[in-house]
């Protein structure tokens, strides 16, 4: 029953072809750091020297730490103006004062002037600095420097400063005195501030201090040790290691022969394309007859590379954003749990490549895509969805907080930013989840969300069949209830089953009555028709059914349940009736459906079904063994009628089938208790 011919399928090698080269061209051109290690862990390679000079990248605490300090330190800017100090010098040399004292005191003050503007005088107590032991930015010219508060005057200590040095040049004359002569001169007038501040450029200034904060403290050089071989990895030894990787990869990136580097990517690409079409050989072999579900399939993995791709040049730290486990949901969306969770695993398998942090983004990423796949199978529609992110965000969050533990025992290295993101991701799975009913429709397939709504009772097409036609309308629902235990036995699709079960006999809708389920007590529909008129209107419903199907939009996938529940069987009542009759046997094809032959396991289950459901109404004994006869009879007249040629269902999954099928008849017919009647008492 099985055909293989999907080995000669040439356009799924060219596929998985495809799928190889672009991820041989998305893997990144960079080399690995050839160490692995990890805080708290020992050093398992031999002892290591700087072989070369390296920066010391600053951690990240140490980082937030410094611009915290400087975000509360403003540094003011100042400009110096040398117009004052020239005027000021001026002003005081033509005084009148000056005209009538000796040349060398004024010589002696104007020189004095000279030094205390150089060093400079602002107007009052410079903003924001009170004890005096600040730094501020002060221009001249077309030069900035920075100085201490504490070489700059105010009025008073310039003032100050002009009597000392005037005392301190003569003995003769003490500091009171001079106090007096200056006075006399009216000398404080001739002292004004030639510093005035910058508001908008300290401002500037200040934004670009917070802005640029160097990411380096220090040097280790060339041939200086790093770790010992077995030395347990500290937090400095860590940092000294981090800052070797990042030297390494930024300015030496692969130092071996480069064709070495391509010839991993091919290794790596090839790896994930043999695992991937392994696992669909093994699992589903029978995909590989359909080219559709092959592309979508091989389309995870690439859409995974070129998003991990762009992040990695983008912002590494975005990976942590990047909803990976939807790709699981899509996949599980149209196929099981059991064959699309290996195919993520596999497809995921390039972030080890892309991030730097490969192993724990992989573990994350996996046990999100799990708990996904689990949560919006109970909780997959409607506000419930976010309980399903809910639980993939604590998932994700239990994956980081155990390989943070595992490194720093503590929760020092847990990043609130971090865990944002986290939280983002989880949002996101949701956010892009209803991008499955798009897939759904350019890949031609059929989520469980759409048959969970076909199979809804309250829909308007079985609404229609259970008001015109009600016995078809129970029949079909013990026919989807049968065809799902069934299903379930043999790991067939049990919700695709139950809908194709639930519309297999639609188009009895047309003519009801030619059907004995809805014939009401005594009404005989074919008593007036000839066995072959009989036949051709009971043939019609198959046909009838698949326009009404179509005419109501039925997912073609649906429509084949009704083409193929009768395959190429007869009507043998009315055939058997014909040829007593005195009719033609050779006229069997008037007979028989012209449907088609079934083609999946699920078609065959259901017209096993069909007919053990419908004549399990006829049965006059009820017996576990009556029961058993007819289901092996009828189910082996369809092997024998050669109904299965074309399916992909082996004979112990019919038997398995057969199995489920008398388990459920005997329990619905199994024998009641007969209630006696109550007898009233004689009074």
């Amino acid at each position: 029953m099985h055909n293989f011919s999907f080995l000669k399928e040439y356009r799924i090698y060219i596929s998985f072809f495809v799928l190889f080269v672009a991820l041989c061209l998305l893997l990144p051109n960079e080399g690995r750091f050839k160490y692995e290690y990890q805080k708290g862990r020992p050093w398992t390679y031999q002892t290591l020297f700087a072989p070369f000079d390296i920066p010391v990248l600053k951690t990240d605490a140490e980082l937030i730490e410094e611009r915290e300090s400087r975000i509360s330190r403003v540094l003011q800017y100042y400009v110096y103006d040398n117009n004052v100090s020239d005027n000021a010098i001026r002003q005081f040399t033509s005084s009148a004062f000056a005209a009538q004292a000796e040349k060398v005191l004024i010589d002696r003050l104007a020189s004095i002037m000279v030094d205390v503007y150089d060093r400079g005088i602002v107007s009052g107590m410079i903003e924001n600095i009170s004890d005096g032991s600040g730094i501020i930015f002060v221009q001249k010219g077309k030069r900035v420097g920075e100085i201490p508060v504490s070489e700059l005057y105010d009025m008073d200590k310039a003032y100050n400063y002009v009597c000392s040095a005037l005392s301190y040049d003569s003995t003769a004359v003490s500091y009171t005195e001079a106090d007096s002569l200056l006075s006399a001169m009216e000398f404080r007038r001739f002292l004004v501030p030639n510093l005035s501040y910058d508001r908008k450029t300290t401002e500037l200034m200040h934004k670009n201090a917070i802005d640029y904060i160097s990411p380096t403290k220090g040097i280790i050089y060339s041939g200086q040790l790093i770790v010992n071989e077995g030395e347990i990895v500290t937090a400095d030894i860590e940092q000294m290691l981090d800052s070797y990787k990042a030297e390494y990869e930024m300015s030496y990136g692969y130092t071996g022969i480069k064709v070495f580097l391509y010839i991993s990517h091919f290794l790596l690409a090839l790896a994930i394309v043999i695992l991937i079409y392994l696992l669909i050989l093994f699992y589903n072999p029978f995909l590989f007859k359909q080219y559709r579900s092959i592309c979508f399939i091989l389309l995870m993995p690439l859409v995974i590379g070129l998003l991990s791709g762009i992040v990695r040049n983008a912002d590494p730290m975005l990976f942590n954003i990047v909803p990976y486990a939807v790709f699981a949901l899509y996949m599980a969306a149209f196929f099981k749990p059991k064959f699309v969770f290996p195919i993520y695993m596999v497809s995921l398998m390039q972030l080890l490549v892309f991030a730097d942090n490969g192993i724990e983004l992989y573990f994350m990423n996996v046990l999100a895509g799990a708990v996904g796949i689990i949560s919006f199978h109970y909780f997959g529609k409607g506000w419930r969805q976010f309980l399903s992110a809910s639980f993939i965000f604590l998932a994700i969050l239990m994956m980081y907080l155990t390989f943070r533990f595992m490194e720093e025992g503590s929760f020092d290295s847990v990043n609130g930013r971090t865990i944002l993101l986290f939280m983002c991701n989880a949002f996101f799975i949701v956010a892009a989840y209803p991008i499955v009913y798009l897939l759904e429709k350019v890949f031609g397939f059929l989520s469980n969300a759409t048959l969970m709504d076909l199979a809804d009772t309250s829909n308007h097409l079985l609404m229609d069949l259970a008001k015109k036609a009600p016995g078809t309308f129970q029949h079909s629902l013990q026919v989807a209830n049968l065809s799902e235990a069934a299903a379930r036995e043999i790991d067939a699709d049990a919700l695709l089953i139950r809908v194709g079960a639930m519309y297999h006999d639609i188009g009895k809708i047309q003519n009801p009555q030619c059907f004995i389920e809805n014939q009401p007590e005594g009404v005989n529909y074919h008593a007036n028709l000839t066995p072959l008129e009989s036949a051709q209107a009971i043939i019609s419903h198959v046909d009838d059914g698949v326009a009404i199907a179509q005419k109501a939009g039925l997912p073609e996938v649906i429509v084949d349940f009704i083409r193929t529940h009768h395959g190429h069987t007869q009507t043998l009542y009315f055939y058997n009736q014909f040829c007593n009759a005195g009719g033609d046997p050779e006229m069997i094809d008037k007979f028989t459906y012209n449907g088609l032959l079934p083609s999946k396991k699920e078609h065959a289950i259901l017209m096993m079904a069909d007919g053990v459901e419908a004549a399990s109404r006829s049965l006059k004994d009820y017996s576990e063994a009556s029961i058993s006869a007819m289901v092996d009879r009828l189910c082996d007249a369809k092997i024998i009628d050669s109904q299965f040629v074309e399916c992909e269902i082996s004979l112990k999954e019919i038997d398995i089938v057969k199995d489920v099928f008398k388990k459920y008849l005997v329990q619905i017919y199994h024998a009641r208790i007969a209630y006696p009647e109550r007898k009233d008492r004689k009074r």
